[in-house]
């Protein structure tokens, strides 16, 4: 038990699962979309995500082994849609690592010019995926050490951040970095188009569900967990976003370094320097919470025999040695084929996949729980019905509105069910045979 997930630090985990790379690459590009209609869609997103937060907090209460997304999907619609959602959660992982690992390179690259090419940004985010992947491979005890001094040391800069940009909020007039930027009018495509841009800085928290199997009593603190993290992540990010606004004003639009150039005026030289090493920390700590939560996700498909058996051999400490070193893989391949924008559109709508039978699911495992007159004890939605519905419908609405205003990056997310879909017969075959071998196991 000494070497599992305790409540804060599944909170800790939830945490670098989210914070790291959105909300230092996407304020500015979203302000240049639609100006400071860009709080108004931060706001939003942040309501939406902890409304789904909500949904994966009451499903997860009712399972105690890995899996998340997936067995929730597989418990409320049966075999062939966990096996979609399941393959696909593990893609999203893998995307979602990926475009980490291209972010750091990128960042990197603005703190030591010598690897300012396309060569040495994409060399750091190899070496970057290869550490993460050793990491893994010494424990779930080294992860949790890690994760726990990660993500303070990132959390530290960024609250010194918002406590000074709140003290100083009345006191600074917006500064011009190199010019201000003439900002049109935000129609329908672009609100959503940014929201789906804004949503990717949310991403992350289903991916703590996942590792269930490490954590200490996972049905009474993940649920907790879960809604303390998309609070405390939710907070940060519309302070963030206001602070950038008010410092840097219509130059928040060309800032490459938004958050850090914002610290530069609060806080001088010495304070952006401290935010500029708190960033690249931050973003390290998202590379180690992606290279984590991915390999889970296919530790949890072979554990149910979604896939081979072969992702379930072990080293001496109990690492599941083969699935780390398949996401390693997969991981590689994606950041050396795509940009951080490309890579995180495609991620978002992806995870959609998991976002919509999670929001379903709750509703289908609370009337399945009435017709058997069964009391569910762990967290509730409050609200009824209200909340798992409006989370569901957004989330429909948004997926459609990607698909018409970029088609091309919904058919490469969606495109994976398609692709997976003939090698069903497969899986089923494997799941049933893992099903029945509990069973007699059970029965022994």
């Amino acid at each position: 038990m000494k070497g599992k997930l305790g409540f804060w630090s599944i909170v800790l985990l939830g945490i670098n699962c989210i914070i790291g790379t959105g909300i230092f690459g996407l304020p500015n590009k979203a302000y240049a979309m639609i100006g400071e209609a860009s709080v108004g869609v931060i706001i939003f997103d942040a309501l939406l995500v902890i409304s789904i937060a909500l949904c994966f907090a009451e499903a997860a209460g009712r399972f105690k082994v890995n899996g998340g997304p997936y067995i929730y999907a597989k418990e409320a619609f049966g075999t062939f849609f966990g096996y979609e959602v399941g393959l696909m959660k593990w893609l999203m992982g893998i995307i979602g690592w990926a475009t980490f690992a291209v972010f750091l390179g990128n960042r990197l690259a603005l703190v030591f010019p010598m690897f300012d090419t396309s060569f040495g940004r994409m060399a750091i985010a190899i070496f970057s995926i290869l550490f993460w992947s050793v990491i893994n491979l010494m424990g779930v005890k080294s992860s949790k050490i890690v994760n726990n001094i990660v993500t303070m040391g990132k959390l530290i800069p960024l609250f010194l951040f918002i406590f000074a940009g709140i003290f100083m909020f009345g006191k600074v007039d917006p500064t011009t970095l190199t010019e201000t930027a003439a900002i049109a009018a935000p129609n329908g495509n672009t609100l959503v188009e940014a929201a789906i841009l804004f949503f990717f800085a949310f991403t992350g928290f289903e991916a703590i569900g996942i590792a269930a199997g490490d954590m200490i009593n996972p049905q009474k603190n993940l649920p907790k967990a879960i809604v303390v993290v998309m609070l405390i992540v939710s907070t940060v990010y519309i302070a963030i976003l206001l602070i950038c606004m008010k410092v840097l004003g219509p130059s928040l639009a060309f800032s490459k370094a938004p958050v850090a150039d914002a610290a530069g005026v609060l806080l001088g030289s010495a304070g952006k320097s401290f935010i500029m090493a708190g960033i690249l920390v931050s973003i390290i700590g998202i590379n180690m919470a992606g290279s984590y939560t991915s390999t889970k996700s296919g530790v949890a498909l072979a554990e149910t025999g979604l896939v081979p058996e072969f992702f379930l051999k072990t080293n001496s400490k109990g690492v599941h040695y083969n699935a780390v070193l398949a996401s390693m893989i997969g991981t590689m391949v994606l950041a050396m084929s795509g940009s951080f924008t490309v890579l995180a559109s495609i991620g978002v709508i992806v995870r959609f996949i998991q976002y919509i039978p999670t929001c379903a699911a709750v509703l289908i495992f609370r009337k399945r729980d009435k017709e058997r007159g069964i009391k569910h004890d762990g967290f509730t939605i409050p609200f009824g019905p209200v909340i798992p519905v409006i989370a569901l419908v957004v989330s429909v609405i948004l997926l459609i509105k990607a698909g018409i205003a970029t088609p091309h990056k919904i058919v490469y997310g969606l495109g994976g069910l398609v692709v997976v879909a003939p090698f069903y017969k497969f899986s089923k075959d494997r799941m049933e045979r893992v099903e029945r071998k509990e069973a007699l196991g059970g029965a022994q």
